[in-house]
């Protein structure tokens, strides 16, 4: 039972700090985002996906729909049920 909590709270430790990091924006990827998500419906969430896929890809597409031709890293990114994971 020690050995559960103890690998559970290294767990949440380790999980807490890559949260932080992802959710941690480089002033290219916020620049790059803010204006992707400017016309979307849920603005929280597509800022969050884009600064992921963002941090990962190097790139987001210009504008605020469409254009991932632009960024193959970024169009090629999908979440667990196969569809697109960037906005």
């Amino acid at each position: 039972m020690k050995l559960f909590f103890a690998t559970f709270a290294i767990l949440v430790l380790f999980t807490s700090a890559y949260l932080q990091a992802a959710m941690a924006g480089s002033a290219f990827c916020d620049s790059k985002c803010k204006v992707r998500c400017s016309k979307a419906s849920a603005q929280d969430r597509c800022l969050k996906y884009c600064g992921i896929c963002c941090k990962e890809c190097n790139c987001v597409p210009s504008g605020t729909y469409g254009n991932k031709d632009e960024c193959p890293c970024y169009k090629n990114k999908l979440n667990k049920k196969k569809k697109p994971k960037c906005p």
